[in-house]
């Protein structure tokens, strides 16, 4: 039989370990992920500057993806025939990063 994978804790759990850890009031723990939350949006949002690295764990960035005009007579790998790829609008991606100390947890 295939065992379960473990799942990941929820965020009431996430806060509620801080808590007890650090002696923070579960409010103030609360505030400090929703302000975390809040500058990573400012910093990878169409205005900022598109990167941000939150100490010790990850960089995030974002890829600006350019558009791909559409392609006409291509051919399937896999049935050999001509086919017609639509046009993709550009996009951005967000690409996370794991830094060198969330690496060495790991190992």
């Amino acid at each position: 039989m295939a065992t379960a994978k473990p799942k990941s804790i929820s965020k009431t759990e996430f806060v509620r370990i801080i808590t007890e850890e650090t002696g923070v009031a579960k409010k103030d723990v609360a505030a400090v992920l929703g302000a975390v939350a809040d500058l990573v949006g400012k910093h990878i949002g169409k205005k900022g500057p598109g990167v941000i690295a939150i100490p010790g764990l990850v960089k995030v960035s974002v890829r600006v993806r350019p558009a791909q005009p559409a392609k006409k007579g291509v051919m399937n790998p896999f049935t050999k025939q001509l086919e017609d790829r639509p046009a993709k609008p550009a996009s951005r991606k967000v690409r996370v990063i794991p830094l060198k100390a969330l690496k060495d947890m790991v190992k």
